[in-house]
């Protein structure tokens, strides 16, 4: 099944209420090819889940307890990232055991956000 997020408070409460999985393609130590920065973190999508570019929901997996790379991941999301000068927006998760800070998000993220014009919504 194929979701878009349309409405915001619906798809607030949707990703509120229920565990995610992600498929991850940039796995820890990926190199981006347009900024040329390795990942030092996973990153990932939620498959069958659509973004606000028409692609697939892109999520940043952040934890203490993830050091290593890794294919898939089930967690909490905790975050979304608004791309004011992009189309799409970033969803931020994590092992349903623990909970970051926004500062703490930002620095896990700055990695790529740094490129963008973007702000952290907790939820």
């Amino acid at each position: 099944m194929i979701l878009k997020y349309m409405n915001d408070n619906w798809r607030l409460a949707k990703v509120r209420s229920k565990m995610i999985h992600v498929k991850i393609d940039r796995p820890i130590g990926y190199t981006d090819l347009t900024h040329h920065v390795p990942y030092p973190i996973n990153y990932g999508f939620i498959p069958g889940v659509i973004g606000g570019d028409g692609e697939l929901q892109d999520v940043y997996i952040i934890s203490n307890f993830i050091t290593q790379p890794i294919s898939v991941f089930e967690g909490k999301v905790i975050a979304i990232i608004h791309r004011e000068d992009d189309v799409e927006e970033k969803w931020v998760a994590t092992t349903p055991e623990e909970m970051f800070t926004k500062k703490q998000i930002k620095d896990r993220v700055n990695f790529m956000e740094q490129y963008f014009n973007s702000n952290i919504e907790m939820i």
